[in-house]
C-alpha cells in the first residue's frame, strides 16, 4: 500500500468516526481529495485506492490534470475562487462548482457548460466568518443569490460551501459551520431544494460533520505538507 493509500485509509476512517459521533448513518459524508499542488501520480495513487472526487483550487492545474488523468473516471470538483473571464474552462471540465460568490460568475457557467454534459453541480460560497480577505458572498445575500442562480439551465444548484478562519478556538469553528447549516434551512424554507454543506477540511473535519457537512474538502491529510513555486 502506497503512502498516499494509507493516508486516505485513515482519513476515511476519521470521517467514519465523526459520522458515528455525530449520530449519522455510515458514508452519509461525501470526501473531495484536494489535491492542488500535486502532480498528476499522486492523484493516480489515491484513484487507486478507491478515491473518485478530487479537488481543484487553480483554473490551469485543473486543466493540466483533466487532461493527464482522461484516462480515468474522475468527479472533478472546482473549489477556489473564480474569476469572471476563467469559467470557461471549469464550465466545460469540472463536475462540481463550490465557489460561485455572485450571479455573473453562475450566469457565465451556465452560458458556457456545454449542451452535451449534464447541469454543473454547484454551490454558493458564503463568507462565515466575516475576515475581509475571504471569498464568498455574506450570510444576508444568500438566498437573494440562490434565487438568481437555481433557475439557471445549464446548472444545478445543490448548496452552499464556506471556509471558516484559521483558528483552534473549537467553540467559533462550529459556530461559522453552524451558520451555513441554518442558511441551508433558510434556503429549503424558500423552496430551494439544496442538500449539500461542502464544509470541513483536514484540521475540523469532526467539527463540520458535527453540524451537518456532507462534502469534506480533504489534502493534506491524504497528499502530505503543500509545496508552493519558490519554496
Amino acid at each position: 500500500m502506497t503512502q498516499i493509500a494509507q493516508q486516505l485509509d485513515a482519513v476515511r476512517q476519521a470521517l467514519r468516526k465523526a459520522e458515528a459521533a455525530a449520530g449519522r448513518p455510515a458514508g452519509s459524508v461525501g470526501l473531495v481529495a484536494v489535491s492542488k499542488t500535486f502532480p498528476p501520480e499522486a492523484l493516480r495513487a489515491a484513484y487507486a485506492a478507491g478515491q473518485r472526487a478530487f479537488g481543484e483550487n487553480y483554473v490551469q492545474e485543473l486543466v493540466d490534470k483533466t487532461a493527464a488523468l482522461a484516462d480515468l473516471d474522475i468527479e472533478w470538483h472546482f473549489i477556489g475562487p473564480l474569476q469572471s473571464n476563467k469559467t470557461r474552462p471549469v464550465a466545460e471540465r469540472a463536475h462540481w462548482v463550490h465557489s460561485i460568490d455572485r450571479l455573473k460568475i453562475a450566469q457565465r457557467l451556465s452560458d458556457q457548460r456545454p449542451e452535451h454534459l449534464p447541469p454543473l453541480q454547484v454551490c454558493l460560497q458564503v463568507n462565515v466568518s466575516g475576515e475581509a480577505s475571504k471569498s464568498g458572498c455574506v450570510p444576508d445575500e444568500v438566498l437573494a443569490l440562490a434565487r438568481g442562480v437555481a433557475p439557471l439551465p445549464r446548472l444545478e444548484l445543490r448548496g452552499l460551501m464556506c471556509i471558516p478562519e484559521p483558528t483552534e478556538d473549537e467553540a467559533r469553528l462550529a459556530s461559522q459551520f453552524a451558520i451555513l447549516s441554518a442558511l441551508a434551512c433558510t434556503l429549503r424554507a424558500a423552496g430551494l431544494a439544496v442538500d449539500t454543506l461542502s464544509m470541513g477540511m483536514s484540521a475540523d473535519m469532526t467539527l463540520a460533520v458535527a453540524e451537518g457537512a456532507t462534502l469534506v474538502r480533504v489534502g493534506s491529510a491524504i497528499f502530505g505538507a503543500r509545496h508552493y513555486p519558490g519554496q
